[in-house]
């Protein structure tokens, strides 16, 4: 496998061989969903892995503050700051540019850098947007909704983030499954009132599979991107690590070592597109929260 991760960048096709995807922008992803194909999402944070996604036909990069656990070792996402969102926000663009430059991405805003205000998130986000960044993600519902509002309607692309929010794993009570019992309809009007407020995506992280499907039916505006909820999304996204089988703890049992049986990270890209197009990924007999 360490070869396979070292070669990785030499083995990328030409870029003659790639330059016919499409750019992925907003009303190509609403054009997606209305003929059923699955939206992929992978996490990125430095050129050359960004470069292998894009050639891999992911459409949306997703540079996560996860980040904080992955790259730097922290014990959460809480300590990342936005100076660090920054600079692999700019370095995931380059590599993207690197090849086709179709892939969306998405930076995320870490924590403290959009609680205090809605101008605070403002120019948090034109950070991020500057870097390279076509959208913003920020976590929560309820007190965020204005928050999206007054960045959307500034021209700033949202993904909000429902579920198991992990910039507020303290107050969850750790990682655990969120919106079951009388707690789904309180994610149902939070994730109706982020769409009405103008976000165009959804996370939903670490919820069952159920209430995942039926709040996709009612979100036509906004597109749901599963992790750990089930197959009924409109798309699916993992932690790039995850996937690979080479993070620093235990993986969720709702990740699959895609790692398996491929020569490069390339060909284990292109193999997840593939399961998360067709359906074969995600098992929803793993999602039985």
């Amino acid at each position: 496998m360490e070869n396979a991760l070292i070669n990785t960048y030499s083995t990328l096709p030409p870029v003659s061989l790639v330059s016919g995807r499409k750019p992925i922008s907003l009303p190509r992803l609403q054009e997606m969903r209305a003929h059923n194909e699955k939206i992929t999402m992978l996490t990125a944070y430095d050129a050359t892995f960004a470069a292998v996604a894009d050639a891999a036909g992911v459409e949306c990069i997703l540079v996560g503050d996860s980040l904080g656990m992955v790259c730097q070792g922290l014990p959460s996402t809480v300590g990342v700051s936005l100076d660090a969102m920054r600079y692999h926000t700019a370095c995931v663009a380059q590599g993207v540019q690197r090849v086709t430059g179709a892939s969306w991405i998405i930076g995320d805003l870490p924590f403290g850098s959009y609680q205090e205000s809605r101008e605070q998130a403002l120019r948090s986000a034109t950070v991020l947007m500057q870097a390279g960044a076509h959208m913003v993600k920020l976590e929560g519902g309820g007190w965020t909704t204005e928050t999206v509002r007054f960045l959307t309607e500034r021209g700033i692309p949202v993904c909000a983030h429902l579920g198991m929010t992990p910039q507020t794993v303290h107050a969850l009570g750790g990682y655990r499954v969120q919106g079951k019992g009388d707690s789904a309809d309180q994610l149902r009007k939070e994730a109706l009132a982020l769409q009405d407020a103008g976000a165009t995506m959804l996370v939903l992280e670490m919820v069952p599979a159920a209430l995942a499907a039926s709040l996709t039916q009612h979100l036509p505006r906004c597109h749901t991107i599963g992790i750990g909820a089930g197959d009924g999304t409109v798309g699916q996204v993992l932690v790039m690590h995850d996937m690979l089988g080479i993070n620093l703890g235990k993986n969720p049992r709702f990740v699959r070592n895609f790692m398996t049986g491929q020569s490069s990270v390339l060909d284990v890209m292109k193999a997840y597109v593939c399961a998360v197009k067709n359906g074969s990924f995600p098992d929803n007999t793993l999602h039985s929260w």
